[in-house]
């Protein structure tokens, strides 16, 4: 019998599935470790171990539907290989992975504002309204929060917010990828209640068929009232 080893060139992808899991496996451990040694640096306090959440949201952008947040506490020791900022993470690996930090994490909380409270105190003091609400439901209490972003909210402990953090930190893209399904899993059932938006595909932002879509059918009542288009601003009624 006849051997034949086939080469490959430098950079040429392989035909081998088990090639490509094995990349993504790697690529999965370095991410997390990464990951889990921020959360650990953060938790190491003079000897003292500190107990970690991390907050995210998702939604903060959308045209329709609310922005929700996420809080997580995980326990020191965690498998959550796949873990990372949920923008980088497929939509089907992100309902695998939700379900396996639900299960893992110590405690998962999550809150939603609607749109009326959106439009009545701006998307800013709304997301940061949901991120207190899902701390404080937090058992047990942390000791310490790390916020992705720049904007912390008010609570009786130390807030810490880390720029970029859903990929610097594991507790806080643990927590964005939980509000993200979240987030996701609503719009899907609205998509029932409103399917000429769309909502199954676009989740509420304003891709061009949303924004057409707005444009032939009007606005909704899980539309934000106060995000104005440029593309209908001249066309007050639908507002």
């Amino acid at each position: 019998m006849v051997s034949r080893r086939v080469s490959r060139r430098k950079g040429q992808p392989s035909n081998d599935p088990a090639v490509g899991i094995g990349a993504a496996s790697i690529r999965w451990e370095a991410t997390f470790r990464s990951l889990e040694a921020f959360d650990c640096e953060i938790a190491d306090d003079g000897g003292r171990s500190r107990i970690v959440a991390g907050v995210d949201e998702a939604g903060r952008g959308a045209l329709a539907g609310p922005v929700v947040s996420a809080a997580v506490i995980l326990p020191r020791a965690c498998a959550l290989l796949g873990v990372d900022d949920s923008k980088k993470v497929p939509e089907h690996l992100r309902e695998e992975l939700f379900a396996r930090i639900v299960s893992t994490a110590v405690s998962v909380r999550i809150a939603f504002a609607p749109p009326s409270l959106i439009d009545r105190i701006n998307i800013l003091q709304a997301t940061l309204v949901t991120m207190r609400r899902a701390v404080v439901r937090l058992r047990p209490r942390p000791d310490i929060v790390l916020v992705d972003g720049r904007d912390a909210f008010e609570w009786d402990g130390p807030v810490v917010t880390v720029c970029k953090g859903d990929g610097r930190s594991l507790s806080i893209a643990a927590a964005s990828i939980v509000a993200k399904v979240a987030r996701d899993r609503l719009m899907r059932r609205l998509h029932v209640r409103f399917p000429q938006y769309n909502f199954a595909s676009n989740k509420g932002y304003g891709s061009q068929e949303h924004v057409e879509a707005i444009l032939a059918h009007g606005i909704a009542g899980v539309h934000r009232r106060s995000f104005h288009l440029k593309a209908v601003e001249n066309e007050p009624e639908m507002f």
